[in-house]
């Protein structure tokens, strides 16, 4: 049987997207798989051997992940993928009333700009105008709001709203590109529409240098038709999620990481939700957001336009959709697939029973277990400061690196071993428990979890977690070396 992977699961297994294992049911073929790969066994189970809740399981291009599903027999010629969280049919009407349509008018410029749009069937006049009627909010204005901010505004959307907290970095600039040289250290919202006004004067656009929060999310959306969802968190594509199916407001949804991406639509004609198809996010540090993983240039652009393209079926009326559908795209290797995606009857948010009545902030550490309890032991920290101080005074210190190889390729650490946290457990031995262990990764998340995973498996030396990770410890400058890190 041969077992599709997606990229951000890649690590768990040997770094392969594709593998043959054996078995004729899901619970075989999965028992398979942690026989030949035992560090997928952190990867795709939580500490109670339950399925993790951002992971499932696809067969023939049918969700199979409930357990009700595991063993059902398979034919061996089946195609089987294993799909994270990175975060149809047709429409009957728009989304934009006949009697917002009628509201608005055509001048002669405008007949003129959108005269593409005018000269296809199922747009025209008509569908022009539900366009210039529309008002539509673009949540993040990165690599997937470039394309979407711009193709939207080029459209003729009338209303466009760009909500971002971020200012422009250099790094940006590789796949952002609503920015410029010249926005470096602006504010992403307001370089964005100051760009948006060189597409098109014709429109209102607002900007919001704004960090969404369970008590702003639902005033940012409200009297729009439309939130596209362009974050890079997970924090923020569930809170995006739930105050769009609470306030009845179709929503979106696209994640890239490396060279892959998926795009559904959530929340339309009472249909599934994110947490339908994703319970709960991944723990951080099991599967790297785009930040920590990088993407390939183009694939923001492919994947923003597919947003952007939904966006106007859906303010016009046309098309099929994908709503109860996720769209998958494999750029490295060319492979597409379109995926169902079922209401879940127990959903808090949207099911027979929901226990979400309104937007809330959520802890993500403490949501996903990295938070200590009053009855643990806490993780105590170094500073960057303090790790200097250590390697210069030579004290006799072991630094491990938990990263992944390309976060490394970026930034060395001079002289850090090198274990993935699924490693750490069988490899304990290689540390010197008279030893200091400072664990480092990109941010300080992923080494708590790599100190909490070597707790579980008995290792009793001293372990510290770098404050901030490498981003945090860049501008250190080592007497010894005489430049930086």
């Amino acid at each position: 049987m041969k077992v599709y992977i997606s990229a951000t699961l890649k690590s768990f297994f040997g770094r392969n997207s594709e593998t043959e294992t054996e078995g004729k049911t899901i619970r075989t073929i999965l028992k398979s798989l942690t026989d030949k790969y035992p560090e997928a066994v952190k990867g795709l189970y939580d500490d109670n051997e339950k399925l993790r809740g951002f992971i499932r399981i696809y067969v023939n291009d049918e969700d199979k992940t409930d357990e009700s599903f595991l063993d059902e027999a398979i034919d061996e010629n089946s195609k089987v993928l294993l799909l994270p969280l990175i975060a149809g049919g047709a429409p009957d009407d728009s989304i934009i009333s006949d009697e917002r349509r009628k509201d608005v008018s055509l001048d002669d410029n405008e007949i003129d700009r959108f005269n593409k749009h005018l000269l296809l069937r199922d747009i025209g006049v008509k569908g022009q105008k539900r366009i210039k009627a529309s008002k539509v909010v673009i949540i993040g204005a990165g690599a997937l709001g470039s394309p979407v901010i711009q193709y939207l505004a080029a459209a003729g959307v009338g209303t466009l709203k760009i909500v971002d907290h971020d200012t422009v970095a250099l790094g940006n600039l590789q796949s952002q590109v609503i920015h410029s040289f010249r926005d470096v250290k602006r504010p992403k919202a307001a370089s964005a529409k100051d760009t948006v006004r060189n597409i098109n004067k014709g429109i209102e656009v607002i900007s919001e240098n704004l960090k969404i929060d369970a008590d702003n999310v639902m005033s940012v959306i409200e009297g729009f038709d439309l939130v596209i969802d362009c974050t890079d968190n997970y924090k923020a594509r569930y809170l995006i999620n739930d105050a769009c199916i609470l306030s009845g407001i179709p929503l979106i949804f696209a994640a890239i990481y490396q060279y892959e991406g998926m795009v559904s639509i959530f929340g339309l004609n009472s249909g599934p939700c994110l947490r339908c198809l994703f319970p709960e996010p991944p723990a951080p540090g099991l599967v790297p957001t785009c930040a920590e993983g990088g993407t390939i240039s183009p694939l923001a652009g492919i994947i923003g336009s597919i947003q952007a393209n939904e966006a106007l079926k859906l303010i016009i009326g046309i098309g099929e959709h994908l709503d109860g559908r996720l769209l998958t795209v494999d750029t490295l290797g060319l492979n597409s697939g379109i995926l169902k995606v079922s209401k879940n009857k127990e959903c808090p948010l949207c099911g027979r029973s929901p226990s979400i009545f309104e937007p809330a902030d959520f802890d993500y550490e403490e949501f996903c277990g990295l938070k200590q309890d009053e009855n643990e032991i806490p993780v105590e920290g170094l500073t960057p400061e303090e790790l200097a101080h250590k390697i210069e005074s030579g004290e006799p210190i072991t630094i491990v690196d938990v990263r992944e190889p390309h976060e490394r390729a970026i930034q060395r650490f001079p002289d850090a071993m090198i274990i993935p946290i699924g490693q750490l457990a069988r490899r304990q031995n290689e540390l010197n428990p008279e030893h200091d262990t400072i664990f480092i990764c990109k941010q300080g998340l992923r080494s708590i979890l790599a100190i909490n995973t070597l707790r579980e498996a008995g290792y009793k030396g001293p372990m510290y977690n770098l404050k901030g990770g490498m981003d945090a410890m860049k501008d250190i400058i080592f007497s010894n070396e005489g430049g930086w890190l």
